[in-house]
């Protein structure tokens, strides 16, 4: 069987450092010791969970839950980011496809924005891991929920630890989050306080809690693009109880963003 060796959740937004200087190091310094801490497990799989941002999928034919199954994704280039070409886990990807089930979708000829490019390039920016993009929609109507989320995370661990080949060590890491607001008059609003009970709950190991909230609910305290939170919550439901520690934290509304990242032990 597979193992968790490792997980992981940061903001995948960087915005120029004119003005919050200081903000900006905390942010930086605190994605490149996440980059650091997955390094140092050496996985075999990186599984990455994020969100895309209407770059990949249209209005007309949503997707709830996508997986990349390709061998090699060329990344989008969005923001100025590399283009340099990831390479998949077809056997990783196309598998959790099939144990998943209803609601997954397989994804040919995605071009990962900075959804996942962000994360992806401060963790790996050698392009050492084998990669297995998981693509979980909130920006179209129906959004899945984060007891779908949570569920699904719960099917990814199941999947690992039962379908894996013996010792393959696996890191799953989240990008979004935490609050904000984006294209509406509440752009620039951060919710510190609803950013600190999220995350004390993820590295308090009390993921069961995150599974009883609601869209509705993260929309009214933490915006539309707070629903990348969704995310967090399949690492949680991966992770399920795992406890572990707030790397940084920086409400930074210049940004447009509560900027956070944090790593959970897989000993519970």
């Amino acid at each position: 069987m597979g193992r968790i060796v490792g997980g992981f959740a940061m903001s995948h937004v960087l915005g120029a450092p004119a003005g919050v200087e200081a903000q900006s190091e905390i942010v930086f310094a605190g994605m490149k010791e996440i980059g650091a801490r997955v390094r140092a497990l050496a996985p075999d799989v990186l599984v990455v969970v994020s969100s895309d941002h209407m770059n990949n999928f249209r209005l007309g034919e949503p997707v709830p839950v996508g997986v990349a199954v390709d061998a090699v994704l060329t990344p989008l280039g969005d923001m100025g980011l590399p283009k340099d070409p990831i390479d998949g886990h077809t056997a990783f990807t196309t598998g959790f496809v099939s144990f998943a089930g209803a609601g997954v979708v397989p994804l040919e000829g995605v071009q990962p924005d900075h959804g996942i490019m962000i994360p992806l390039g401060i963790v790996d920016p050698d392009r050492q891991f084998s990669v297995a993009p998981v693509y979980v929609n909130t920006v179209f109507d129906d959004a899945p929920e984060p007891a779908q989320s949570y569920a699904l995370g719960g099917r990814l661990k199941a999947y690992i630890e039962t379908v894996r080949p013996a010792d393959e060590r696996v890191v799953i890491l989240a990008g979004g989050g935490l609050s904000h607001w984006l294209g509406v008059p509440e752009e620039g609003r951060v919710n510190v306080d609803w950013d600190n009970a999220f995350v004390d709950l993820m590295i308090g190991g009390e993921h069961a809690a995150l599974a009883e909230m609601t869209n509705l609910e993260i929309r009214q305290e933490a915006g539309n693009g707070g629903l990348e939170v969704n995310a967090w919550i399949v690492l949680a439901g991966a992770m399920p109880g795992s406890r572990g520690d707030l790397v940084f934290y920086e409400p930074i509304p210049q940004w447009a963003s509560g900027m956070g990242g944090l790593a959970l032990s897989p000993d519970v």
